[in-house]
């Protein structure tokens, strides 16, 4: 089968390896689509990490065989998965328990589950309550999910800050009450208009950037939540901690290591899809084949108009694992 392994800061190579044989307790999904998350962007350019690597972990397929101790999976079923690895290939092997059935309206190439869990987790966690007033900084792919959800939780209002027209222009689309293109407008001024001088009840940064960070306390009310759902990388982040101490903010640190916890938050997800109340298509707006990978990274870093979500697309010419 192929698989794309990470050899240097902006290259992969297609290899060609054995399909995994699912252990007893194992399901053999046959890879339709996967990902690009933006927490293995510093990876692909170099600036974190070592080689070579096979990373991609959002996986959404169909059931292609069964460890001899699985019980009610079929093959040709759609799942979505969770995986820590080894996801841009043809096939990927998972424990049985990790796999989620994907409902019928939802086409495996849309089912990135796994980044929907960390979204609601990330909103349960931080409590939206109704009628908040809530800002989101940052409408890349996970702002514009934690939009949609914390939507659903009846905020009263939901500020999304971006510098990209397109990205806000989703935005509205997507449950944004105010949007604000921050090289254009202070937030806070905006804030506080839509707030009438009081803040956010919670503010979450998706941006994974220290100059998020700077910016979320001056917009959010004292006794208020910050939430960091951005992945920081790279050089240690600097925060206005005197201010922060003085407002005394609810700090939450939305990032979930514990499986139990991600497989609920993939349930949630699962539900919500399948009931229509949350929406996938909007947001998967560049598609690459596996050949093409390298484009799929260099794509999701320079982030051309219009760009959301790139995912790469595993064209199957048999059915046959072998």
């Amino acid at each position: 089968m192929r698989l794309a392994e990470l050899q240097a800061a902006g290259r992969f190579e297609v290899l060609d390896v054995p399909v995994p044989e699912p252990r007893p307790d194992e399901v053999l999904v046959e890879v339709a689509a996967c990902g690009v998350c933006a927490s293995e962007l510093s990876h692909w350019t170099g600036r974190s990490g070592s080689y070579p690597d096979r990373i991609g972990h959002e996986v959404a397929g169909r059931v292609a065989a069964v460890g001899s101790q699985v019980r009610g999976w079929t093959p040709g079923e759609a799942v979505a998965v969770w995986t820590t690895g080894s996801g841009y290939a043809e096939y990927v092997r998972v424990h049985a328990s990790y796999c989620r059935r994907l409902p019928p309206e939802v086409p495996p190439t849309l089912g990135l589950v796994e980044p929907l869990a960390c979204a609601a987790n990330a909103v349960e966690l931080a409590d939206v309550r109704l009628a908040d007033d809530v800002v989101v900084v940052g409408a890349g792919f996970m702002g514009l999910l934690v939009t949609q959800l914390v939507a659903l939780r009846g905020a009263r209002s939901v500020v999304v800050a971006d510098t990209r027209p397109d990205a806000l222009a989703l935005a509205s689309r997507l449950g944004a009450t105010r949007t604000v293109d921050v090289g254009q407008e202070p937030l806070d001024q905006a804030v506080a208009e839509v707030t009438g001088g009081a803040g956010a009840d919670t503010t979450f940064e998706v941006t994974g950037t220290q100059a998020a960070l700077e910016t979320i306390g001056e917009v959010t009310r004292m006794s208020g939540s910050l939430v960091l759902v951005g992945f920081h990388q790279g050089e240690p982040r600097r925060v206005p901690l005197e201010h922060w101490n003085w407002m005394a903010f609810d700090l939450v640190n939305a990032h979930f290591r514990e499986v139990r916890t991600i497989m609920r938050g993939m349930d949630v997800g699962m539900a919500l899809l399948a009931s229509g109340q949350l929406r996938m298509d909007p947001l998967v707006t560049h598609r690459f084949e596996l050949a093409d990978i390298d484009a799929a990274f260099r794509t999701a870093v320079e982030k051309p108009p219009g760009f959301v979500k790139a995912v790469v697309e595993v064209a199957h010419p048999t059915a046959d694992p072998s």
